[in-house]
């Protein structure tokens, strides 16, 4: 483990002769003993401070201690999870399983299950409105469900053209934009009506998986896998500005606002960092070595890291690594953090 951790520290520098500190470092790398096998999509519990891991052909949830760096939980009898989402408020963990189409509804502390909602097949991505209290499931041949968050009831529900991928909730709007792959489109959901208002095709790349939002400049990246590619659009009005190489098998993408960074998670074992220089134009910064297959990974801008899952390669047991990303730039006399927006008289 440490030749392997030392091996990783050291391919962990900048290639970017601009930047003056490193834009990923590895923190720590947590062990996930006896998981095998594909590991999908994580969930954090920020005042707990615990990861919660969806460990795909293990058929469990792994529960770690972000403070020890230790697993904590081993929670067996899933189906194939693959989307993982935890609500602070009512402290409900839900979990979508590809396996036999349920969202369970589970108590975050006792783990109980609560609710199992069946969707008919591959539930799979999991996303929380926190103004609506509720929960989207994309699932099956083409579905978009809605369910109660306190109640893990099933609200509405929104045909699509195919299966649906990665999508985000907009914030200031009722949208909900949908990664449709195998119908090569971006599904425009009205989420106050239930209904799928305009599809966007994507006609550069094919198999768009990961997708997140820029909603203060009106941006979507979506990471296409055939050929590898990162695409930028203006969501108000479905128009591509930006096409970016990036290695094959993305699976996960999010953008650090205060950073104006964009980390990609590779299944060919890698996460590209790809710098915003302003809303029409980006340049790729860094490509930083993780292990074959980690594909999926979480960005916590609270916590400034990055946690990309390694499945187990041969003797070496699965892991999370714990990356550092940059601490936000704030300017001598601006008291702003991370998730906050100061406004100043006379700007």
């Amino acid at each position: 483990m440490k030749s392997f951790l030392g091996a990783i520290l050291l391919l962990c520098v900048t290639t970017s002769s601009q930047a003056i500190d490193p834009l990923l470092t590895l923190d720590n790398a947590i062990p996930l003993p006896g998981v095998e096998g594909r590991i999908d999509h994580m969930a954090v519990d920020i005042a707990g401070q615990r990861l919660f891991v969806a460990a795909l052909e293990n058929n469990s949830v792994e529960v770690l201690d972000l403070k020890t760096g230790q697993v904590i939980k081993d929670l067996p009898g899933f189906v194939q999870p693959q989307g993982i989402v935890y609500v602070p408020e009512f402290d409900r963990l839900f979990v979508a399983n590809g396996g036999d189409g349920t969202c369970r509804m589970l108590d975050g502390h006792s783990f109980k299950t609560l609710a199992s909602l069946d969707l008919g097949d591959n539930a799979d991505s999991v996303r929380y409105d926190e103004t609506a209290k509720q929960i989207f499931v994309g699932y099956g041949s083409g579905g978009l469900a809605t369910i109660d968050a306190k109640t893990g009831a099933k609200i509405a529900d929104v045909p699509l053209a195919a299966h649906p991928e990665s999508f985000r909730l907009a914030t200031n709007s009722p949208n909900v934009y949908v990664n449709v792959p195998e119908a090569g489109q971006i599904a425009v959901v009205d989420r106050s009506k239930g209904t799928v208002t305009t599809n966007w095709p994507v006609n550069e790349a094919k198999g768009n998986f990961p997708m997140c939002i820029d909603e203060a400049n009106n941006r979507l990246f979506i990471g296409c896998r055939k050929p590898g590619a990162l695409l930028v659009y203006n969501y108000t009005n479905g128009r591509l500005l930006a096409y970016l190489a990036i290695p094959h098998d993305a699976d996960d993408v999010f953008y650090d606002e205060q950073n104006k960074l964009i980390y990609v998670s590779c299944g060919d074992g890698s996460v590209e960092i790809i710098r915003q220089i302003d809303v029409d134009n980006y340049q790729t910064t860094k490509h930083v070595t993780t292990m074959p297959d980690a594909r999926t990974s979480l960005f916590i801008p609270e916590l400034n890291r990055l946690y990309v899952a390694v499945p187990q390669h041969g003797d070496e047991a699965a892991q999370v690594l714990v990356f550092k990303t940059p601490e936000p730039k704030v300017a001598v006399g601006d008291k702003s953090s991370r998730g906050q927006m100061i406004v100043k008289s006379g700007e």
